[in-house]
């Protein structure tokens, strides 16, 4: 717990910077997602999703939660990645997809009503994401590599 409050003005920093970031650049890729391939879009259209509007703001503040999650974590083992920005921003996205994608990917596809298609455009959706989150990191906090 002292290596986080040590470092929690660091973090909350990198937070901000790459959830803006994220934030940008997913709601952007989303529209035009959205504008190009519409048929992905079609089973959105479900009782399974909240469609009312009462609980949106969460899902605008998704960027930052996972820029707030993705700090700590590079706040820990960001030395642990080598190369330059864009290498380790990729390899930091693909770990992050199997520590935290696959699994809650793989519970939602077994229990809820949603294809496949859309639950890999999820995994895509969260290494794109998780990419520009790490470029960012990479780029305000680089983390010298153990040797």
């Amino acid at each position: 717990m002292a290596r986080f409050r040590k470092n929690a003005p660091k973090i909350l920093k990198n937070t901000m910077i790459s959830g803006i970031a994220a934030f940008i650049v997913s709601y952007g890729g989303l529209f035009l997602a959205i504008r190009l391939v519409p048929e992905l879009f079609v089973e959105y259209i479900s009782p399974v999703f909240n469609s009312d509007g009462t609980r949106d703001v969460y899902f605008y503040l998704h960027p930052f939660v996972l820029a707030l999650s993705l700090s700590v974590f590079w706040s820990r083992f960001g030395r642990m990645f080598e190369g330059n920005s864009f290498q380790i921003a990729a390899e930091f996205s693909v770990v992050y997809a199997f520590v935290a994608l696959v699994p809650i990917l793989w519970i939602t596809y077994s229990t809820m009503e949603v294809g496949f298609q859309m639950v890999a455009t999820w995994i895509v959706y969260g290494l794109f994401q998780c990419f520009v989150a790490g470029f960012c990191l990479t780029s305000i906090d680089p983390q010298e590599a153990e040797v």
